[in-house]
């Protein structure tokens, strides 16, 4: 089954260029904000869309984007309206991959083979559990082959040379490397850090490898993308967006932190990890 994904990683390649994914928590500011929102995104250069389904205990994020979750929950998003703003997104984009990013209990309570037709049909391409390991997700990735979704892997610093090859031989889509140890929003990115693991990824994946947390800036996304298929940038976005006023204001925010992000991620060259990839 045709994936979005593969389809948007295939063009990448072609092009010679690398992938903005920027993050977003559904519902806030705002949810009648968010569908134009995500366009927005698309229009000053995103390539794909992470959307966070907000959950009540957010264990991997940090106190930006816990704060969010906690506004759109407030605002009464869940998983249900989290697809519904999908769909309406779909109405007017049919190629943009979205990926949901998010946790198994809201999951388990929607039930995952109605879970999986429910996001298939709305038009979700891939799905991010934070806390759902390739162990523990049998039954679920049964029902995410049945419709075409793709599970989104972790790999951190901190995995084995044997859990790492499990993991990218498990994955689908795109492999994404955590940069450090700790939540997101942290401040201590090391590109310099990120070659060897880059590499040793690339020896067990065919599959694009895409880093995130601690991506900030244009510079930041510049130096992550030189050895990186793809740069996640989610906290300082969460934040930009916070407190604006209006939903002009939100977009106007929007236009002036993503296309610098672009501008800059397109020329950007390539290091030694990139190079090698055939």
């Amino acid at each position: 089954m045709s994936n979005r994904i593969d389809r948007k990683f295939a063009d990448l390649k072609g092009q010679g260029r690398k992938a903005l994914i920027p993050f977003m928590t559904a519902g806030d500011p705002s949810p009648d904000w968010t569908v134009a929102l995500m366009h927005c995104l698309v229009t000053k250069g995103a390539d794909l869309l992470e959307l966070g389904v907000p959950f009540s205990d957010p264990t991997a994020d940090g106190p930006v984007i816990q704060a969010a979750s906690e506004r759109a929950i407030d605002r009464g998003v869940c998983l249900d309206s989290v697809l519904e703003l999908v769909h309406a997104f779909r109405e007017e984009d049919a190629e943009t991959p979205v990926v949901l990013m998010g946790y198994l209990n809201p999951v388990e309570r929607f039930g995952y083979e109605r879970f999986c037709q429910a996001s298939a049909s709305a038009g979700v391409d891939g799905l991010l559990m934070v806390d759902c390991p390739p162990e523990e997700m049998g039954a679920l990735r049964g029902h995410m082959d049945e419709t075409g979704i793709h599970p989104i892997c972790l790999v951190a610093p901190t995995t084995t040379p044997a859990r790492r090859r499990m993991i990218a031989g498990f994955a689908a889509g795109f492999v994404y490397y955590v940069s450090f140890k700790g939540i997101t929003g942290a401040d201590r990115l090391d590109v310099d850090s990120l070659l060897a693991p880059i590499a040793a990824l690339r020896e067990s994946t065919e599959l694009p490898v895409v880093v995130g947390f601690g991506v900030k800036d244009a510079a930041s996304a510049a130096a992550v993308a030189s050895c990186a298929d793809g740069v996640v940038i989610g906290s300082a976005l969460v934040a930009l967006l916070a407190d604006a006023g209006s939903q002009q204001d939100a977009l106007g925010r929007i236009g002036r932190f993503v296309a610098p992000v672009r501008r800059a991620m397109d020329n950007t060259e390539l290091r030694p990890a990139d190079q090698a990839v055939s």
